[in-house]
C-alpha cells in the first residue's frame, strides 16, 4: 500500500466546491478511479483549523502512481489549474509505504 497525503488551506467561500472536488467521488477520485492501482480517496478536515484539508489516496505501490502520473500529466495539470481558484496554500506532505508485515 502506498500513501500521499497533501495539505490545503481552503479560500473563505470555497469549502463546499472544494470538497466537492477533492471528495471521494470528486474530479480527483474520479480521474484516479481510471487506473486499476487507485484504491481509494479520504478527505479530511482539521478539527481546530475549519479551512485546513488533508486528502490521502491510496495506491497499490509508488510505482504504480509514479507510473500513473506519467501517463496522465496532462490531465493532471489541467484537474490542477482549474483548483488553484479553491486553495490559498497546498503542500505535499509526504508519500508513505506500509511497511511488510504490518498490517
Amino acid at each position: 500500500m502506498f500513501l500521499v497525503l497533501w495539505e490545503f488551506d481552503v479560500k473563505p467561500g470555497s469549502k463546499g466546491r472544494f470538497e466537492l472536488v477533492y471528495g471521494p467521488s470528486g474530479d480527483w477520485a474520479r480521474l484516479f478511479r481510471s487506473d486499476p492501482a487507485y484504491q481509494r480517496t479520504l478527505l479530511l478536515r482539521d478539527a481546530a483549523r475549519d479551512h485546513t484539508y488533508l486528502t490521502c489516496d491510496f495506491w497499490n505501490s509508488r510505482a504504480a502512481y509514479e507510473s500513473f502520473r506519467r501517463r496522465n500529466r496532462d490531465a493532471y495539470l489541467a484537474i490542477d489549474k482549474e483548483c488553484e481558484e479553491l486553495t490559498l496554500a497546498e503542500r505535499e506532505i509526504g508519500a508513505f509505504e506500509k511497511i511488510a508485515g504490518h498490517q
